[in-house]
């Protein structure tokens, strides 16, 4: 069967023969009296790539958040994105539990974070921004010039979940090289960031390494200030267990693929992505996602309860998709650059002719 369910969206596995050999899986002491092998070295790394100063691993992005909203200055405000990803959500009802205020603000909306942000103002509370650097639900990235713009007026802070973008986004390429058809995801590798060209000490990047770098291990970026500060105020470096050594090397080894050779399977990436959406083009009306890995489709018997039955005869057609929200549900394919030309063009034939077969029943052309 077809599979595109998968996150790996550069295709790194990360073979066990693929990684440089260790003696122990772990040290078995916290990671505040110890880091993992090799833990600084790549945190260093990854926060470079993404154009912070200093980086910090952590098992996942659960444990990050859990350390980084139960630490917050006293009367602070979390705004929160509408759309934000679950996990950051649970930070947050951690801040909120310790007494910190809660604002909720439209899914990439700038202007509706200032209003809120000019309204609290007066109240003296220390803003803190949460928000997704790249969402695959609606396929767009996030204003994070004109969230900044908004938020630095009142001294806060951006918090950016970049997990879908690291490794994904990267460097605009210049005039010359975007007229010689430069990657579509830009260069690199390093994520929003770099995408939109955001700096400063007022931005807080959490990010997991298991999508586009298959590493299944957590990076808080920023200020070498922020990364100490919460190095020293971490409750799970101290209480629960550090990355382990194979997942370390597993990162590790990402980085150097990405150094190495991470433009190229981006721009195979990119073709098979645009190969799908050309051949699906006349069958669905819209198909969420832009240019990126998580192609969502809209409507044209492909919402609700069509979307239900689309996916369970995709499946019976030899094709695993990923059916997304219960409440909305909508068929979304994942793309990788291990996918072929092949794998793509029969993804979209059994597409087309699921889609036409639901037509005629809805129809009442078929029993």
């Amino acid at each position: 069967m077809l599979d595109f369910t998968s996150g790996l969206y550069l295709g790194l596995r990360h073979a066990s023969d693929s990684l440089a050999a260790w003696d122990a899986l772990t040290g078995g002491r916290p990671a505040t009296l110890a880091e993992t092998d090799g833990a600084a070295a790549v945190a260093h790394r990854a926060a470079r790539l993404t154009g912070c100063e200093a980086g910090l691993l952590l098992p996942s992005t659960l444990h990050l958040f859990f350390d980084l909203f139960g630490a917050l200055p006293r009367r602070s405000t979390c705004y929160v994105d509408a759309g934000v990803y679950p996990v950051a959500r649970w930070g947050v009802e951690r801040a909120a539990s310790r007494g910190h205020r809660v604002r909720t603000f439209a899914h990439f909306d700038a202007a509706h974070l200032e209003r809120l942000l000019a309204r609290d103002a007066r109240a003296g509370f220390h803003p803190i921004v949460v928000t997704d650097g790249f969402c695959p639900g609606c396929g767009l990235r996030a204003p994070l010039n004109s969230l900044l713009a908004s938020l630095r007026r009142y001294e806060g802070k951006l918090v950016i979940d970049d997990t879908q973008a690291l490794g994904i986004l990267g460097k605009p390429c210049d005039a010359l090289a975007t007229a010689l058809h430069a990657p579509a995801f830009g260069r690199g590798g390093g994520g929003s960031l770099r995408a939109c060209g955001a700096t400063g000490p007022d931005i807080v990047l959490a990010s997991s390494l298991a999508k586009a770098f298959g590493a299944p291990v957590a990076m808080l970026a920023g200020s070498r200030e922020l990364v100490a500060r919460f190095s020293r105020h971490s409750a799970t470096r101290m209480h629960c267990s550090p990355p382990s050594v194979a997942v370390v090397r597993a990162a590790e080894r990402a980085l150097d693929v990405n150094a190495a050779r991470g433009d190229a399977l981006r721009a195979v990436l990119a073709r098979r992505i645009r190969q799908f959406r050309m051949l699906v083009a006349r069958t669905c009306a819209s198909i969420r996602g832009d240019l990126f890995p998580v192609q969502t489709l809209g409507c044209g018997g492909a919402v609700g309860e069509d979307a239900v039955r689309l996916h369970h005869a995709l499946a019976a057609a030899g094709v695993r998709t990923v059916l997304q929200s219960p409440r909305d549900p909508r068929i979304s394919f994942l793309f990788s650059s291990s996918h072929s030309e092949a794998d793509v063009e029969h993804a979209a034939l059994a597409l087309q002719r699921c889609l036409s077969d639901g037509r005629r029943r809805r129809s009442g052309g078929l029993p």
